[in-house]
């Protein structure tokens, strides 16, 4: 049977442990400070309006004021909704793993409780979302938004501000009375469901031994009276809640209609007293207006409280979870030996393996790199001269002077009627034997014909083997994805990683391997494959619109390569887009691409 314990942590100890797990400030708190600010806004529209209609002036600036402003209010709202929501998911995977890890990597000989792990993983995991998601925030901009509501009323009228002021006071006494009972009995009934889910989750397992002893209707009432129990606490939880409500609305009401009753009597000149101050029509109607946003944080609040009291309580169970045991390797001399080995499976009458004898001497099975062999030679392409050659940009020019005075040289009309007939007989599906040896004769270079022919019937591409959808191996990479998630999340769009291939070299294997990698960690991934220019790769960078740009070069020419492909990419507006490189580079060269 799960035995869970809930009487360790003090309070202090508990609140901490809940901070902790909730981590810093996500933003939630701001946008409902934003809300508060722009029901201000709200509220001074409405005053205008009303003075403008009483003065027959301009209605619609006024307006149009409360609009934008109800607009605002709106956008905040959701806004704050989904920046909670998105942060409580975030700690309830974070707190699943811990779960899982302290059960996967526990200490030897501890066994494994089924219905506690339920209930951790579940449970107390769950109960964890609307305290991070809607408590936290609340609980802030509650401390900080009725003192915004208080210091706008008192522009408009310090007596309104200080009739709101003096119902706050009962109100706090009387919500820190319900608040201790309400905490009580919340902590109470979240005992009885972890009670009724661990029973339930460990009769299941042990369902054959319920069924043998033919105990199905014994077990079956005890888990009814605990469902009974579990619905008792509940009620009881509700008629606080109830309570607590009632004497927030009770109050909420009674500052308005304070505040309503000395406007209304002061317009008039019907106050008891000499007015304490000079009241205009459209400052009354703005406090009017206001006032009911001084408790509307508090609501907030009253409605998140009941997520604090299950936090609390799960917090209780979680808090005991001991760090993961994690196994340390054994490197022994002694022998490996095996006798007479006998494997049987689950079912099966048969043994898989049988008779089995082997015996191994430390020292007699070689695993290179590991317990033999484990210095190596310097690598000689990034070692010494000669490793990787590098061709001498004098040698390039050269070449490249003389094929502009080969291009000089011949006769361009005749370069463009070969062309031309190397065209015509490409595009119409004749053999191109015959004008190509005529575009030789006539001094057509070999990219120029080659040029014709991707011009005519475009250029080849074989598939890549990098798919859009993620491996089922991504063991080990939750923290990166979910920092890859919270990098999208901030940039509005999910992170793109463009890999190119520039150079002659076929070896494609290394980045399609970062590719897939990076595709599993959660980006998006573009790769066209290798013998990329770097043109090529900036164009895909710019239609793409890349936050990452990665290149693999084994080729050797990585300096021109990337020489080439940064200027390209200055020239494209993409100057701020990181560039990693990855291959065969010297340290030399890397010191001067750094």
């Amino acid at each position: 049977m799960t035995t869970i314990a809930h009487d360790a942590s003090t309070p202090g100890m508990r609140n901490r442990w809940l901070k902790d797990a909730a981590g810093g400030r996500d933003g939630a708190v701001g946008l409902l400070l934003l809300d508060t600010l722009a029901a201000v806004g709200f509220a001074g529209g409405i005053a205008g309006a009303v003075a403008a209609v009483a003065g027959r002036g301009a209605l619609w600036p006024w307006a149009l004021l409360m609009v934008g402003m109800g607009a605002l209010r709106g956008l905040f709202a959701m806004l704050a909704v989904r920046r909670g929501a998105a942060r409580a998911g975030m700690i309830k995977r974070a707190q699943r793993r811990r779960v899982v890890a302290a059960t996967l990597h526990r200490q030897a000989g501890t066994p494994i409780d089924s219905g506690l792990l339920a209930t951790q993983a579940v449970d107390a995991v769950e109960a964890l979302d609307g305290y991070v998601a809607r408590f936290m925030p609340a609980r802030r901009a509650a401390a900080i938004a009725p003192m915004l509501v208080l210091a706008a009323t008192a522009c408009a009228s310090w007596v309104a501000a200080v009739i709101l002021a003096g119902t706050l006071l009962p109100f706090v006494a009387a919500m820190i009375l319900a608040g201790g009972a309400a905490a009580d009995e919340s902590r109470r009934q979240f005992i009885a469901l972890h009670r009724l889910s661990a029973r339930f989750a460990d009769r299941v397992r042990a369902l054959p031994v319920v069924l043998a002893f033919r105990a199905e209707m014994r077990e079956t009432e005890a888990i009814g009276a605990a469902a009974e129990e579990l619905a008792e606490r509940t009620m009881r939880v509700l008629r606080i809640a109830f309570l607590s409500s009632a004497a927030l609305e009770f109050f909420a009401a009674l500052s308005v209609a304070l505040v309503a009753v000395y406007c209304g009597f002061s317009l008039l000149g019907l106050l008891p007293f000499a007015a304490p101050e000079t009241l205009t029509l459209a400052r009354a109607f703005f406090v009017l207006a206001l006032a009911p946003e001084f408790y509307a944080p508090m609501r907030r609040l009253a409605a998140a409280y009941h997520d604090k009291q299950c936090a609390d309580t799960a917090a209780d169970t979680l808090m005991p979870l001991v760090e993961p045991v994690r196994a340390v390797p054994v490197v022994a001399a002694a022998p490996l030996s095996l006798r007479d080995v006998t494997i049987h499976y689950p079912g099966c009458y048969t043994p898989a393996v049988s008779g089995l004898s082997f015996c191994v001497e430390a020292g007699e099975t070689v695993v290179v790199g590991v317990n033999r062999w484990q210095q190596g030679e310097p690598s000689p392409l990034t070692a010494g001269d000669g490793g990787i050659m590098v061709v001498d940009p004098a040698v390039e020019q050269d070449q490249i002077d003389r094929l502009a005075e080969w291009r000089a040289g011949r006769d361009d009309a005749a370069v463009k009627s070969a062309l031309d007939a190397l065209r015509a007989a490409a595009s119409g599906g004749r053999n191109v034997m015959e004008p190509s040896i005529a575009a030789a004769k006539a001094g057509v270079t070999t990219g120029e014909w080659a040029g014709v022919m991707r011009a005519v019937h475009g250029e080849y591409r074989g598939p890549t083997g990098v798919s859009a959808s993620p491996s089922n191996r991504t063991e080990g990479l939750e923290d990166i994805r979910e920092a890859v998630d919270a990098v999208s999340t901030r940039l509005g769009r999910r992170l793109k990683f463009v890999v190119g291939k520039p150079g002659l070299d076929g070896h494609s294997n290394g980045a399609e391997q970062i590719a897939f990698r990076a595709r599993d960690c959660g980006m998006d991934i573009t790769y066209e494959g290798i013998r990329l220019t770097p043109e090529q790769i900036v164009t895909a960078a710019q239609d793409q619109q890349a936050h990452v740009v990665g290149l693999s070069i084994l080729s050797g020419s990585h300096l021109p390569l990337i020489e080439d492909l940064l200027d390209r990419m200055r020239g494209a507006g993409l100057g701020h887009v990181p560039v990693i490189v990855g291959g065969i580079i010297p340290d030399e060269d890397a010191a001067r691409l750094r």
